[in-house]
């Protein structure tokens, strides 16, 4: 289902600030920063504020047609239909490698069996040291 049809179901209106904001989301090439978004939104429709940016974002987060991480201190969103994905980040050269979400299948049903705990893994980012960094380190 689309962005679109998602927030219609839900009930939320398709205003115009909404859908240039699933456009840049949606047609950006990986994730965007918030002031990324701030900025494309912006040059396109200089009188809206940083705060219905913002605002939008949560509800288009919460419709569950953006995914928003923390990369570097700093928000980043991707469109759904990137699909659910985790972040392999190199803490020396800063590299950032996407990861299928399975990958982290066997710890999820590991802490269902071993303490009843269902983790809601969306969008993480795993931290460590990527094979060229380790590579030049021995």
């Amino acid at each position: 289902m689309s962005c679109m049809a998602t927030l219609k179901e839900k009930g939320l209106k398709l205003t115009p600030q909404r859908i240039l904001i699933t456009d840049i989301i949606h047609d950006a090439r990986g994730h965007l920063t918030a002031g990324e978004i701030i900025g494309r939104v912006q040059a396109k429709m200089p009188g809206v504020n940083k705060s219905t940016i913002y605002r939008t974002l949560d509800i288009l987060e919460e419709a569950g047609c953006v995914y928003k991480s923390e990369l570097d201190n700093e928000l980043v969103y991707h469109h759904d239909d990137k699909g659910h994905h985790h972040h392999l980040k190199c803490t020396q050269c800063g590299k950032i490698v996407d990861c299928d979400e399975t990958i982290l299948e066997p710890l999820h049903n590991s802490l269902i069996k071993k303490y009843g705990f269902h983790v809601d893994f969306k969008h993480m980012v795993i931290n460590g040291i990527c094979a060229e960094c380790e590579n030049k380190n021995n």
